[in-house]
């Protein structure tokens, strides 16, 4: 009975953070679709195995969210020599005016080094302090400070004036 309540449990939340652990999945992954699929899946199975102690936590949307990055950067670490990345999407319908600004900032993060990209998708799409951040990255918040002006140094070296026609109303 105890084991069927927290399998539904896991499951509730599974279902309700799934989207935004994809989508920033999306945004670490600059845009392989593929990838930020299975980090989300590799993230939900390492909560699901440990789901007894996660659940207690005081705050588990937060802890999924580390779990994804530290696999993100796993994975980066891993990545075997003959895998590829393709700077071709695939065909997408579009269902806004704003394709053009979501390829063009997830083709500038997908120029920026794994860990840059990490601290750029934790301090600017899930609003985490220096402090939360260098916790999930294992580094000091100096090293934080440091990545967030080389990461957007780097963004605004790669993308110019080019935002400034997608900004406008």
């Amino acid at each position: 009975m105890r084991r069927q309540a927290r399998a539904d449990e896991y499951a509730e939340f599974a279902t309700v953070r799934a989207g935004h652990l994809y989508r920033s999945a999306c945004l670490l992954t600059a845009g392989d679709t593929h990838l930020a699929e299975d980090l989300v899946q590799e993230t939900l199975g390492r909560l699901y195995v440990s789901w007894g102690r996660v659940s207690r936590v005081e705050n588990p949307a937060g802890y999924a969210q580390t779990v994804l990055t530290r696999t993100f950067l796993a994975h980066q670490r891993r990545r075997s020599s003959t895998e590829r990345a393709t700077d071709v999407l695939p065909d997408r319908p579009t269902d806004g005016s704003d394709t053009p600004l979501r390829l063009t900032l997830l083709q500038a993060l997908s120029r920026l080094p794994a860990k840059d990209r990490a601290v750029v998708v934790l301090r600017y799409w899930e609003d985490r302090s220096i402090e939360e951040t260098a916790d999930v990255m294992h580094v000091s918040s100096a090293a934080v400070r440091t990545r967030c002006v080389r990461a957007l140094g780097r963004l605004r070296e790669l993308l110019g004036e080019s935002l400034d026609e997608y900004a406008r109303p």
